[in-house]
């Protein structure tokens, strides 16, 4: 069953937020994950893309905005309700909504930042993954 994390951010900031995603990106590619990142429009895509190029000068995490090429990269960038086109196994939702197409992965990591809308649409997801009895932790970074 898909393991869920909810990480408590303590910025509002979308940089903050984008920042943390490529942190948690980079981590998990390192330890041989295959990741999915999750975003609500095009823009954000291209806009996670960007942020991935430049997490820091000595680290390359090698990604892709899911319709740019044949998608083979470990890293992919996907938005609204597009599937990732092969079997993944974290997703790094940086949505309001949970996708329909979560419980593939073996991990989900939702992120919630500091802002009303993002924590209650949070709750609303905690609340849905809790009923379905998924196992969830929860980290305030």
């Amino acid at each position: 069953m898909t393991r869920i994390s909810f990480y408590i951010l303590k910025s509002s900031e979308l940089d903050k937020r984008q920042a943390f995603a490529c942190r948690l990106a980079e981590k998990a590619y390192h330890q041989g994950h295959q990741i999915y990142i999750h975003t609500a429009s095009e823009q954000e895509g291209q806009s996670m893309d960007t942020a991935l190029w430049g997490i820091r000068p000595d680290s390359f995490v090698p990604h892709e905005v899911t319709d740019q090429s044949d998608n083979q990269s470990p890293v992919l960038i996907g938005y609204q309700d597009k599937k990732p086109p092969r079997l993944m196994d974290v997703m790094i939702n940086l949505t309001d909504e949970q996708p329909l197409f979560f419980s593939q992965f073996e991990r989900v990591a939702e992120i919630i930042d500091d802002n009303e809308s993002s924590k209650q649409a949070g709750r609303q997801r905690f609340q849905f993954y809790k009923q379905r009895g998924y196992e969830i932790e929860t980290f305030h970074v």
